[in-house]
């Protein structure tokens, strides 16, 4: 009699169910695997049969045949080894039929029978509860993941002879029960304290901070860039816990979810080198994965040595950085990918790196600093809110044993000025949309909204707009720059010291001249 097992399929982010169906067949005895399997899910003939018998139970002599349906979806990897080694079992009649009813069933076999880890669990158990399955079977290393959905009861499996025995009514296996899950970072950002100087450009990155706006850091080597980046998330505010189950579906997705951490509580940090390819920063491949920049969604993306990246590397972001997600499309399909990222770049302004240095000379051809400043393209600098110079530390600043502000105390305003822009856009004619948490997501319709300018500001901006040749998309980023500048100073308007310190944060009309 034809035996059914549910599991489960990740397509993108999400799960798919899949339904195993195991049945025998005329023939020489073996197993034929159909439904569109890959590589993986093929060699799983071997490893089901071997864990089978390992497990202390008789492999039945038939020819078997499993179809994992919908065939129309692509099953790859070796999640599916567990469920169909039930089928198996239940098939060769060792189990009732309805011992797993309502239940989804994951998992890859060693050849002695023990389960190990899958990917993708959380988009798994999300899948299973929203299609009715009261149950799930999943690793035992995998149980914690798992536990973030609410309503599921799941059972950590730690080999088949032990769900047998579970099935069997022998030896039951205890529910898991969530515990106070590790809180440890993906990340240990450097304190702000630490950072000789530069408070100009802590300012700034207050400020990036408190509406998620992009910045963009020019300065000789060794000024200081990359630490204020590095030092950035210890500001962030804290995720919500629909923010942290956003980020760890996509780690759980790429299998890049450390050992202990079941769930992101801390905003990712990427910062990948200059060598990566395009597929590689936003996401790719014959079978989509997330990108650099999906896995740094409600974190920071930290570009360093900016210009060394690719040309095209870099202008694949410029969808991105405006829709705050990324579709990659192959022949099979389309997947979509979040990407609500915060773009933190970093760059040396030629490339000896000392062009406007006030201390060492450049040795590069104005025309050699002017093809290298160009690497950046004029559309992906005006996607980036704040562009700010980082000069060279003077010795008595650099051998001063004064504490400067610990990240804990700007934390506290950046988290505040998150506060009144939560309420505001609570509070807005349209309600609050999912996908706008800070100011850097307001739309058009937000910004003519929030941002209005008095009749001193209007006239700063009119001259703004003609002397620095700004593109409508600069005058609405500075208007939502402007926007968190008020609300860090707790002001109901926008006032023209704060448009005006929006303003210098623009790049000046030749990049050179900075």
């Amino acid at each position: 009699m034809l035996s059914r097992i549910y599991s489960c399929a990740v397509v993108g982010l999400d799960g798919v169910i899949i339904e195993v169906e195991v049945d025998y067949t005329n023939g020489l005895p073996g197993m034929t695997i159909v439904g569109l399997p890959d590589t993986a899910v093929q060699e799983s003939r071997e490893r089901v049969q071997t864990a089978v018998k390992n497990a202390g139970l008789h492999f039945p002599r038939h020819r078997i045949v499993v179809n994992l349906a919908p065939a129309s979806v692509r099953k790859e990897g070796p999640a599916y080894d567990l469920p169909i080694a039930l089928g198996v079992i239940v098939l060769a009649g060792f189990l009732p039929h309805d011992s797993i009813e309502g239940t989804l069933v994951i998992g890859e076999l060693s050849l002695d029978g023990i389960v190990r880890h899958t990917r993708g669990v959380l988009p798994m158990a999300a899948a299973a509860r929203a299609n009715g399955f009261k149950r799930m079977f999943v690793p035992e290393v995998d149980a914690p993941e798992a536990a973030l959905i609410p309503d599921l009861e799941i059972i950590p499996v730690k080999s088949l002879a032990d769900l047998y025995d579970h099935l069997a009514g022998r030896q039951t296996i205890e529910p898991y029960l969530p515990s106070a899950d590790s809180t440890e970072p993906l990340f240990t950002p450097t304190d702000f304290s630490e950072v000789k100087g530069q408070e100009h450009v802590k300012r700034a990155l207050e400020v990036a901070a408190a509406g998620g706006h992009n910045v963009l850091m020019v300065g000789s080597p060794g000024a200081g860039k990359t630490l204020l980046a590095r030092a950035l998330p210890g500001i962030l505010p804290e995720m919500s816990i629909e923010e942290s189950l956003d980020v760890t579906r996509i780690y759980s997705v790429a299998d890049q979810l450390p050992a202990g951490t079941p769930l992101v509580r801390h905003r990712p940090f990427r910062a990948p080198h200059h060598t990566i390819s395009h597929a590689g920063l936003v996401g790719g491949g014959n079978i989509p994965k997330p990108g650099e920049i999906s896995l740094a969604h409600r974190g920071v993306l930290f570009l360093d040595e900016f210009p060394e990246f690719g040309t095209r590397v870099l202008e694949v972001m410029r969808q991105p950085m405006e829709d705050k997600v990324v579709t990659i499309s192959r022949a099979k399909g389309s997947l979509t990918f979040s990407a609500n990222f915060q773009l933190i770049a970093a760059m040396n302004p030629c490339p000896c790196g000392y062009y406007g240095d006030s201390l060492k000379p450049c040795t590069c051809a104005p025309m050699v600093v002017t093809k290298y400043q160009k690497r950046i393209s004029g559309p992906l600098l005006d996607r980036i809110d704040i562009h700010i110079e980082v000069p060279r530390v003077d010795y008595e600043k650099l051998s001063s044993n004064r504490v400067s502000e610990t990240s804990e105390s700007i934390r506290a305003r950046v988290q505040a000025a998150r506060g009144i822009q939560n309420q505001r856009f609570s509070n807005s004619a349209n309600g609050k949309s999912a996908d706008i948490v800070c100011n850097a997501d307001m739309r058009i319709g937000e910004i003519r909204q929030f941002c209005q300018l008095q009749d001193e500001g209007q006239s700063l901006m009119r001259a703004a707009m003609t002397q620095l040749n700004l593109s409508a998309r600069a005058y609405h980023r500075i208007l939502k720059l402007a926007r968190t500048i008020a609300d860090l100073a707790g002001s109901e308007n926008i006032q023209s010291a704060h448009l005006a310190e929006a303003l210098q944060y623009r790049p000046k009309i030749m990049f050179g001249t900075m």
